[in-house]
């Protein structure tokens, strides 16, 4: 007996089947991305929690140089009009 009274000929035969309706340059990309998305949580789960602070005081810095450009902006704008 195989998993939950399913032979291990009865699985390959659902094998062989998923393989043939799919392709297995299908089943290969699904599984690479699969196991990318696994990395990927894998990564996230791992990481710390002071670095979600260090990218958020990151992202908080780059919206000020952000706020600087438009004002460089409305100024040259300002400048057109001007003219």
């Amino acid at each position: 007996m195989g998993f939950g009274g399913i032979s291990i000929w009865q699985l390959l035969i659902i094998l062989v089947i998923v393989v043939m309706i799919f392709g297995t340059k299908k089943l290969r990309n699904m599984g690479g991305d699969l196991g990318t998305a696994v990395k990927g949580f894998k990564k996230s789960v791992k990481e710390d929690p002071s670095s979600d602070v260090t990218s958020k005081s990151q992202a908080e810095e780059s919206d000020k140089d952000g706020e600087d450009l438009g004002a460089m902006t409305e100024d040259s704008t300002e400048k057109k009009d001007n003219t």
